[in-house]
C-alpha cells in the first residue's frame, strides 16, 4: 500500500505524533511510505504546492499525523488543507486516516474536522488512532499502534461488492452475538433491517427483545445497591444482565428512533443497569447499531451513542441503516471479534471515566462494589498525587526553562530529550 503521510506538526521529524508513524514504518516495511511535513514547511507549499499534490495523487492512503491544538488540528494543517482544495488535489476514492497525540481533551473535534475534510474530498474515511502522548513508551501503546494499523490494512482491503461475499459465508457458532431490540408489532421497517442484517452477518445472532421483559419499574435511585449490587426490585433483572448480556461476546442494538431517543423501554433497560454501578460491564466488547429513522438529523443521539461506547471501552463497530452500512457493520464487527480490536479511549471515555473515578474515590466507604471493581481495573493508577515522579520532573524542567538564557543554550537539545523515550523503542528490534 503506498501512504502518503501528512504530518500537521510545526515540529516536524521532532513531533512525539510523528513517532508513531516511524514506528509503524519500521514493522510495517511493505508499506511504501512517502512524508510531507506540511506543518512545518507550510510556507513553501503555499509559494509550490506542485510536490505535494503529486505525492498525495500517486497514494492509496492519506494518513495525517498531528497534535491536537486547542480543539482541532494546528493552523499549518488548517492552511494546508485548503491548499489541497485549492489546487484541486485528486483524491476520490481513495483512503484515508489520522493519528494525533493529546491528553484526550477534546480530541474527538479534531478527528471530526479531519474525517469532514476528508469526505469533501472524496476520501473513504477509516476510523483514526487516539493516542495519549506517552503511549508509544508503554506497551499496551505499540499494542494499541500496531493493532490499529492491522485494522487499516483490513479496511483499506476489503472486497467489493462486500454484502456478496458476507451473504455466501457458512453462519459460525462460537461467539455469542446478541441482537438487543425494542422492536414492536408495528415496527416492521426495523425488522426488515434486523432480517437484512442476519443475511449479511456470517455469526448466528440471538434476538432479544427488551420490550418483553418483566420490569417491575424504573431505577428509584435509592442507592440500595451499591455495596452489593443487589437491586431492591425482585424481577431478575441483574440476573439477566449478568447471564445474558455480560456473557456475550458482541451486541448489535436494534431501535426505532422515538422522541429523539432509542425509546422509553431502552431509557428503562439502561437506568435499570444502576444495579451495577459506574461498572463497565461490557468493558471490550465491540457494538453496533441499526436504527430506523432520521438518524443524520439526530445530534443528541450521534454523540449519546459514541459516548456510551467510549465510556464503556467499546469499539463502536458502525451505525447503519442501509444495505452498504450494514455489510460495513458486519465486517468490522467480525474483525474486532476474531482479533480483539479496541482503540484506545477518546475524550469522550477518558473524561467519563475520569468524572466516575474521581466520585467512586471520595465515596469508595459506600460503594464499596464499585471501588473494588476501579481497583482491580487500575482505574486509580494515573491519578495526579500518585504521579510524583512527574510532577517533580516538570518542576525541575520548569526551573530550567525559567532560568535566564538556558532556553536559548538548549536550542534543540530540549526536543531531543523530549523524544529520547521515543527513540528507544524505535531502536528496539
Amino acid at each position: 500500500m503506498k501512504i502518503c503521510v501528512i504530518n500537521g506538526s510545526p515540529k516536524g521529524k521532532y513531533s512525539v505524533t510523528f513517532q508513531t508513524v516511524l514506528y509503524l514504518r519500521k514493522h510495517f516495511p511493505n508499506d511504501q511510505w512517502a512524508v510531507l511535513h506540511a506543518g512545518q514547511r507550510i510556507r513553501g507549499y503555499e509559494k509550490d504546492f506542485s510536490r505535494a499534490k503529486a505525492v498525495m495523487e500517486k497514494a492509496d492512503l492519506i494518513l495525517f499525523s498531528y497534535p491536537v491544538y486547542t480543539f482541532l488540528a494546528p493552523w499549518q494543517l488548517h492552511r494546508f488543507l485548503e491548499l489541497v482544495k485549492e489546487n484541486g488535489v485528486a483524491l476520490s476514492g481513495r483512503f484515508s486516516t489520522q493519528i494525533t497525540t493529546s491528553k484526550h481533551f477534546y480530541d474527538v473535534t479534531a478527528h471530526r474536522y479531519i474525517e469532514q475534510n476528508c469526505q469533501d474530498l472524496g476520501l473513504r474515511v477509516i476510523p483514526g488512532l487516539s493516542a495519549d502522548m506517552g503511549d508509544l513508551t508503554a506497551e499496551q501503546g505499540q499494542k494499541e499502534a500496531l493493532d490499529f494499523w492491522k485494522f487499516v490494512h483490513h479496511c483499506s482491503e476489503c472486497p467489493a461488492p462486500l454484502p456478496e461475499k458476507l451473504r455466501s459465508q457458512p453462519k459460525r457458532t462460537e461467539k455469542k452475538v446478541i441482537l438487543l431490540t425494542n422492536a414492536g408489532p408495528k415496527d416492521r421497517p426495523l425488522q426488515e433491517k434486523m432480517e437484512a442484517f442476519r443475511a449479511l452477518f456470517p455469526y448466528e445472532t440471538e434476538t432479544v427483545n427488551i420490550a418483553q421483559f418483566p420490569f417491575s419499574g424504573g431505577c428509584l435511585g435509592c442507592l440500595k445497591c451499591a455495596a452489593d449490587g443487589v437491586c431492591v426490585y425482585r424481577d431478575g433483572f441483574p440476573e439477566f444482565l449478568r447471564e445474558k448480556i455480560q456473557k456475550a461476546d458482541a451486541i448489535v442494538y436494534a431501535f426505532r428512533i422515538q422522541d429523539h431517543s432509542m425509546g422509553a423501554s431502552f431509557k428503562l433497560y439502561d437506568d435499570r443497569q444502576f444495579c451495577n454501578g459506574h461498572r463497565t460491564m461490557t468493558m471490550g466488547m465491540p457494538v453496533g447499531y441499526l436504527v430506523e429513522g432520521d438518524y443524520a438529523s439526530e445530534e443528541n443521539l450521534r454523540l449519546l451513542i459514541e459516548a456510551r461506547a467510549e465510556v464503556g471501552h467499546n469499539y463502536l463497530a458502525g451505525v447503519a441503516q442501509e444495505e452498504t452500512g450494514m455489510a460495513l457493520l458486519a465486517d468490522r464487527l467480525c474483525y474486532a471479534l476474531e482479533n480483539g480490536y479496541v482503540p484506545p479511549q477518546n475524550f469522550y471515555g477518558v473524561g467519563g471515566m475520569k468524572i466516575f473515578r474521581d466520585l467512586i474515590y471520595v465515596m469508595r466507604g459506600m460503594m464499596r462494589a464499585d471501588h473494588a471493581f476501579y481497583k482491580k481495573q487500575g482505574f486509580y493508577r494515573d491519578m495526579p498525587h500518585r504521579q510524583l515522579g512527574t510532577i517533580l520532573g516538570m518542576t525541575l524542567v520548569g526551573k530550567l526553562m525559567a532560568a535566564p538564557g538556558i532556553k536559548e543554550k538548549m536550542g534543540d537539545k530540549m526536543q531531543d530529550g523530549m523524544l529520547a523515550p521515543y527513540r528507544k523503542v524505535l531502536a528496539k528490534k
